[in-house]
């Protein structure tokens, strides 16, 4: 079935409310790294009426003679690329943007030691494509996709940088005490969680058995159980100001990687845990709390968390042996409302329709690309092409969302 015939399919076919499987979900503990939650992107709901973009052009100008970015271009539409791993052009759908990406891989310091980097490429605002650079060993992307926070290579470092999309430099840089490894914004763009690490978490080690089933004991891993994470600081993106938290315990809980992130309304924080209750949440002093009601039965491995309205929170996989699915679940008592396509749920994009990984059924799981699903609705419109290799290969890319 080629693009032209899913979107007429999509079109036709208006999402209906499913009957709720039975509330007996259980979620599985992945004992794997994950890249971090990505924050819940708030904005107005978008029509349901679809239209694909399979290309994005020069900027046009606007009532008043000003370039309209690429970022704010086709805002209710769905912007594809599904002939593009890694996209080289926009991919976007409602307000809801990959704002970057990234591809990494291990560089070797001694024959048993080396280190995990990330090579992003963020998306061109005047021509809508993504561009590669090597200055940032991490980021994030602010919503409204006008700033990213960025840290330099060598980690972890005691600056962080606002870049400025539009121009592509730094405006202004926040020094801080203890150095840091991460950073995320808050939902509203106005603060920033940046997590401190006595060593650099992303340094890899020479494994001693075969990790990529490559048949040889040539591969980079993780030494789990040793986390080098000190706490975090809270920092105003306006000011630069801010506290630093110190967090200990969990210990044997942690990845050696495990930023932390903002609550949904972004007045907490939280780290993740290998092991029930899976997240932790903390006060801006660094006090352990209790979950937030609505963020109950939230995983940090989901990356989509809370629908925008608040009423749904996505779940975890769902499907079978050579089927793919999630779960949609009741934020307050986690019991599963819908099931839907995919294998694991991004982003939304407004409170019926996600951004998923998903694979063509019976296929390998690795061999999977962006997809939008829809509640109610068995279908899927694919946003871009497939990646390849397994979780350690070279060049697989992973997104980075933000509201535009």
């Amino acid at each position: 079935m080629n693009m032209d015939q899913l979107v007429r399919d999509a079109l036709h076919e208006q999402a209906s409310e499913a009957t709720a499987p039975p509330p007996d979900f259980g979620s599985r503990v992945l004992a794997v790294r994950r890249r971090r939650r990505t924050r819940r992107l708030a904005g107005a709901a978008v029509a349901m009426v679809v239209a694909v973009a399979v290309a994005v052009g020069v900027p046009v100008l606007n009532g008043e003679d000003e370039p309209r970015l690429a970022s704010q271009m086709n805002r209710s539409d769905i912007i594809a690329h599904p002939d593009q791993t890694p996209p080289r052009d926009l991919i976007a759908a409602g307000d809801t943007a990959l704002a970057a990406y990234y591809t990494a891989r291990t560089v070797k310091e001694t024959p048993d030691r080396g280190v995990y980097l990330r090579t992003y490429s963020l998306l061109d605002q005047e021509t809508g494509k993504y561009v590669k650079t090597t200055k940032w060993s991490f980021l994030d992307v602010a919503p409204g996709m006008r700033t990213a926070a960025v840290l330099e290579k060598d980690l972890p470092t005691k600056r962080i940088g606002l870049l400025d999309l539009l121009t592509g430099e730094v405006e202004r840089w926040i020094t801080v005490d203890r150095a840091v490894a991460s950073v995320a914004f808050s939902p509203d763009g106005s603060k920033l969680v940046a997590t401190t690490y006595s060593k650099n978490p992303d340094l890899r080690f020479r494994a001693d058995y075969d990790s990529d089933g490559d048949g040889k004991n040539n591969d980079w891993d993780a030494r789990f159980g040793q986390s080098d994470r000190t706490g975090f600081y809270v920092l105003d993106v306006d000011s630069g100001d801010g506290t630093w938290s110190k967090v200990t315990g969990h210990e044997d809980d942690l990845n050696v990687r495990q930023d932390f992130a903002f609550s949904e309304d972004g007045k907490l924080v939280y780290s993740g845990l290998t092991s029930e209750p899976h997240m932790q949440y903390y006060d801006f002093e660094g006090d352990e709390v209790e979950k937030p009601a609505k963020e109950k039965y939230l995983y940090w491995f989901v990356e989509a968390g809370l629908s925008p309205d608040g009423k749904l929170a996505a779940g975890d996989f769902a499907g079978g042996a050579r089927t793919t699915a999630s779960a949609i679940n009741d934020p307050y008592t986690g019991k599963r409302l819908y099931k839907i396509p995919g294998q694991q749920l991004l982003a939304w994009v407004d409170n019926k329709r996600l951004i998923a990984w998903d694979i063509t059924p019976g296929t390998n799981e690795f061999r999977n690309r962006l997809v939008l699903v829809t509640i109610g609705n068995k279908k899927t419109v694919p946003l871009s092409g497939f990646r390849q290799g397994n979780d350690g290969a070279g060049g697989r890319w992973d997104p980075v969302f933000a509201a535009r």
